[in-house]
């Protein structure tokens, strides 16, 4: 991947969730009339999105943020089922790991 992991990690997630640039401009906000010119200068990394339309996006697409900044597609796969664990499967998790990082 390259240096920013934000356009790749952009696509596959619109693809996943099935809509086009279009319409994930429209949702997170975007006139209709450049959703789709900004989103496609998104995934081709001429333009990065700023925060605030990091986070949008981020919502509308159910990943959290740090998603977008995966270098790699199971760090990315890791991010996407730590979140959606609930705070005590979180703190649980962290426990485990720590306990097998020290061994």
């Amino acid at each position: 991947m390259h240096n920013n992991p934000i356009p790749e990690r952009l696509k596959q997630a619109r693809k996943k969730v099935g809509i086009s640039q279009k319409e994930l401009g429209v949702r997170i906000g975007m006139d209709e009339s450049s959703a789709s010119g900004r989103m496609n200068h998104y995934e081709k990394g001429r333009h990065v999105p700023d925060i605030q339309t990091l986070r949008k996006m981020a919502n509308e697409l159910k990943v959290p943020l740090n998603y977008f900044f995966c270098e790699d597609d199971q760090s990315a796969e890791l991010a996407i089922l730590i979140a959606s664990l609930s705070d005590e499967d979180k703190k649980s998790l962290i426990a485990s790991l720590t306990h097998s990082a020290g061994e």
